[in-house]
């Protein structure tokens, strides 16, 4: 390497890697779905930090404590898992790090990726101050629901990122009428509102993610869990509803084929909601419900995702002009 390459990847690292290296179409792909599984393992570990006692594992941040940036000895398990969940969000970093460069290497460049990446990116940062935060105010309920509703908002860019790479980047074909579209989005808005409200059952419950007395928001808790029933009962039936008008219209595969997964993934995760209800709430499973949280949410995505296509644009030459965009199948 020449001092001028070294100078050329100092000021400018992604610009140097992309001149250099194309990755295939394949590799962008993983790199897409690697920053969404990773997404995921951060909520759950997240969970377990909380359902383990360990919120305050390391009682202060950016250290563990106030003389140490790692946990010690004396701290225990619990801040052995505080200090590695802290670690894990170096390798979402990574990972999303990862989906960055190599959605910038592409050849023809897609800017609409890279957008995406550095989306991720920048919730990513913006969720570690959080968290950082949620320490330092004692494991604040509403400071605990902020932050796993931004990791919510990072797997949504996330699952988009990983369907934008098996696209292409013309403009979106619609497979169904507009009325199908609207169910299909009020359906993503009820899920929504679901995961919320379930972030108030958390923080109005038992799970505290400390072993010390920790504030909770001051709502009936079981109130609060029969409206997230309530909500959970209206996604099932849209989603049944949605597939026979898709049946009823003779959709394509595409939609029916994510419309049955999000009915399936929502009746597993029903059906350990009552359990863990009528269980008093074993941590175990209170950890499944988070983890089907978030595959309830990218399986609603995916499905609003599934209702348009995109075709790969490639340059071509036209008549009485150098080139010409047309749309082939991606």
């Amino acid at each position: 390497m020449t001092r001028a390459d070294a100078v050329e990847a100092v000021r400018n690292p992604l610009a140097f890697i992309a001149e250099r290296w194309t990755p295939k179409p394949r590799t962008v792909q993983r790199a897409a779905l690697a920053a969404l599984v990773m997404a995921v393992v951060i909520v759950v570990t997240g969970g377990a930090v909380r359902l383990t006692g360990s919120g305050l594992g390391c009682p202060t941040w950016p250290k563990c404590t106030d003389d140490s940036i790692t946990n010690t000895s004396e701290m225990g398990i619990h801040g052995v898992i505080e200090f590695g969940n802290r670690m894990l969000t170096y390798v979402l970093s990574a990972a999303v790090g990862w989906a960055i460069i190599a959605a910038r290497s592409q050849k023809p460049r897609r800017r609409s990726l890279t957008r995406l990446g550095w989306a991720q990116f920048w919730v990513v940062m913006g969720n570690a101050v959080l968290g950082g935060i949620v320490v330092l105010v004692g494991l604040n309920p509403y400071t605990v629901a902020a932050h796993f509703l931004l990791s919510t908002a990072l797997i949504a860019v996330a699952t988009v990122m990983w369907q934008r790479t098996r696209e292409g980047d013309s403009e979106p074909r619609p497979l169904v009428g507009k009325s199908v579209q609207q169910l299909v989005w009020a359906l993503v808005a009820v899920t929504a509102l679901l995961i919320a409200v379930g972030t108030v059952v958390t923080g109005a419950g038992p799970h505290a993610g400390d072993s010390s007395e920790v504030e909770r928001i001051p709502l009936d808790w079981e109130n609060i869990t029969r409206l997230h029933a309530v909500l959970a009962w209206v996604v099932v039936t849209l989603t049944f509803a949605l597939w026979f008008v898709l049946r009823a219209v003779d959709a394509p595969k595409g939609p029916l084929h994510r419309t049955r997964d999000l009915f399936l993934v929502l009746l597993g995760q029903g059906a350990i909601g009552y359990i863990q209800y009528f269980t008093d709430l074993p941590e175990v499973l209170v950890g499944l419900h988070m983890l089907g949280s978030c595959l309830v949410w990218i399986a609603t995505l995916r499905v609003l995702l599934s209702l348009r296509e995109r075709h790969e644009a490639v340059e071509v030459p036209g008549p009485g002009q150098s080139t010409q965009r047309v749309a082939t199948r991606a």
